[in-house]
C-alpha cells in the first residue's frame, strides 16, 4: 500500500482506476448468471457534469461496472459499461451544472441542462457515488492512501470511504481513498449519481435547442 500523509495536490487529475476489459468480461458472466447483486439499470445516455469546486470528505474510489440500455428509444438489450466510482460520506458542492443531450424526431438535439449551488447555499449530499467515465480537475487529497483493495475502503479500522457501492466492484481491485478531498474546475462525463441525500440548494432546469459548447455545461 502506497500512503501519503498530509495534503497532496494533484494537478488535472484523472481517471485511472478503470477495470480492465477481461475483468469488466468477467463480471458480465457473473450478472447474468445472477451471481452479483447488480444496481438499476443505467440510461443509454451518458451525460456530463461541471462544478466550480467539490469539497468530499470520507473519499473512496475504485473501479466497477454499469449494466445500461443500448438503445434510447426502445429495446431492452443491455451494455456493460466500465466505469470510475468516485463515493464520498459527505460532499459540498458549488456551481453545478448538469447536462444531458437528446436526439428528438423532427426537433433534432435537445438539451436538458440543470443548475444548482450557484449562491450563498451550497449542494450537499451524503453517501454520494459518481460512476465516471471521464474526469478532469484540479485536486487536493488530505492523508490519502493508494493501492488499498476496494473492499477495504469501508473497513472500520482502515477504511476511509462511505460503504462500498455494491458486488459489482472487483473487491480485491485497486482503489485509492483519503480523509478529505477537494476538486476544484470539475469537468466529467458519468452514467448514473446516486446518494443518500442531495440538497439542490438554487435549483433551475432548462431545456435548449441544440448541444455542444454554450449549450450543455462544456
Amino acid at each position: 500500500m502506497s500512503q501519503v500523509r498530509g495534503g497532496t495536490r494533484w494537478k488535472r487529475f484523472a481517471v485511472v482506476m478503470v477495470p480492465s476489459v477481461a475483468a469488466t468480461a468477467a463480471i458480465g458472466v457473473g450478472l447474468a448468471q445472477g451471481a452479483l447483486a447488480a444496481s438499476f439499470a443505467v440510461s443509454g445516455q451518458e451525460f456530463k457534469v461541471s462544478t466550480d469546486s467539490l469539497t468530499g470528505k470520507g473519499f473512496a474510489q475504485y473501479g466497477g461496472v454499469d449494466m445500461g440500455y443500448k438503445n434510447v428509444a426502445e429495446g431492452d438489450e443491455q451494455v456493460l459499461h466500465p466505469v470510475a466510482i468516485s463515493a464520498f460520506k459527505d460532499a459540498s458542492i458549488r456551481g453545478m451544472c448538469q447536462s444531458v443531450v437528446t436526439d428528438v424526431p423532427l426537433l433534432g438535439k435537445i438539451t436538458l441542462k440543470l443548475k444548482a449551488g450557484g449562491g450563498k447555499e451550497a449542494v450537499r449530499a451524503t453517501n454520494l457515488y459518481l460512476d465516471v467515465t471521464e474526469l478532469d480537475a484540479d485536486a487536493e487529497f488530505k492523508n490519502i492512501d493508494i493501492g488499498v483493495a476496494a473492499k477495504n475502503t469501508d473497513d472500520p479500522d482502515i477504511g476511509k470511504g462511505p460503504a462500498v457501492k455494491d458486488k459489482t466492484i472487483m473487491q480485491n481491485g485497486f482503489a485509492q481513498q483519503a480523509e478529505e478531498v477537494t476538486l476544484t474546475g470539475v469537468k466529467q462525463k458519468a452514467w448514473a449519481t446516486t446518494a443518500g441525500t442531495f440538497k439542490l440548494s438554487g435549483l433551475s432546469m432548462r431545456l435548449h435547442k441544440g448541444a455542444g459548447s454554450g449549450v450543455e455545461c462544456y
